[in-house]
């Protein structure tokens, strides 16, 4: 074996290893510590751009999630006045059934137009005062009024991603009652028939509207399943298997101290030279 002292060739392998080692020890520090087996593109160049791909995904079905849930709770506040117009609705029947016979006088059918004039009254109110985040829902003075609205409920900007709502509107002219009084026989008899066609109107609303909301509830379901999903894509490509990383800090722990006694042998072996001056 030659013996040199100006280039220990020996020496520079060693070193070269055990740089290798430091590095590989430091990356097994950085994933235990953070739990990413990806922390940098360097790290998987495809494995960390398909990554934030997912992430990004993700993300955006997160917020979609809460679009929709912010949704259904917009069309419960319309559904939660739709009921109570139709339990006005069917108290306006009950008084005008009341005064649509003989057994009452006119002064009596006078006190069941008071309750009857001002359940007409709450019930424009009710509609008018039904709003979600300052954005009327429900009111409206024509039968073909609608309040349209357009819900993001998935991540892309396509059609299939978003969901368009139509609510009918509702009010005393839209139900058509708002002419309706029960002060006389004839006049309550025709509010019967009026509010039997306002009753079949609301009814066809919240069918509707409870359509719009089991819809919204099967949507939410699904991002649900999709964010799981997913989420475990991106965690199988992302994430460190922290039992692996163990073993191969270990590994490279041992490699470092093996390294660094080599390294001394290493550097020790050129005194070799100094037995052939003696």
């Amino acid at each position: 074996m030659a013996l040199r002292i100006n280039t220990n060739v020996t020496s520079i392998n060693v070193q070269r290893n055990l740089t290798i080692t430091n590095r590989n020890l430091s990356r097994s520090l950085e994933r235990l510590s953070t739990g990413y087996r990806i922390n940098r593109s360097a790290d998987d160049a495809a494995g960390f751009a398909v990554a934030n791909t997912f992430k990004a995904k993700i993300a955006s079905l997160r917020v979609a999630y809460q679009n929709a849930t912010e949704s259904n709770s917009m069309l419960q506040v319309a559904d939660g006045a739709f009921h109570e117009i139709e339990n006005i609705l069917v108290r306006m029947k009950e008084l005008a059934t009341q005064a649509a016979g003989d057994q009452i006088t006119n002064d009596e059918r006078n006190l069941l137009q008071t309750e009857f004039a001002e359940l007409q009254g709450e019930l424009d109110r009710i509609a008018k005062t039904s709003k979600y985040n300052g954005v009327t829902l429900i009111y409206g003075e024509n039968t073909t009024d609608t309040t349209n609205f357009t819900f993001q409920i998935g991540a892309e900007n396509v059609a299939h991603d978003q969901l368009e709502v139509s609510i009918n509107a509702v009010s005393t002219a839209a139900l058509g009652v708002d002419t309706s009084h029960i002060g006389t026989l004839a006049s309550a008899q025709e509010a019967m028939t009026a509010i039997d066609g306002a009753l079949k109107s609301i009814n066809t609303y919240m069918s509707k509207l409870g359509a719009y909301q089991n819809r919204l509830q099967h949507t939410m379901d699904n991002l649900n399943i999709m964010i799981e999903n997913y989420s475990a894509s991106e965690s199988a490509i992302r994430d460190a298997d922290m039992a692996f990383e163990v073993t191969q800090f270990t590994k490279n722990q041992i490699l470092q101290q093996s390294g660094m006694a080599m390294l001394a042998q290493a550097n020790a072996a050129p005194q070799q030279i100094l037995q052939l001056l003696g």
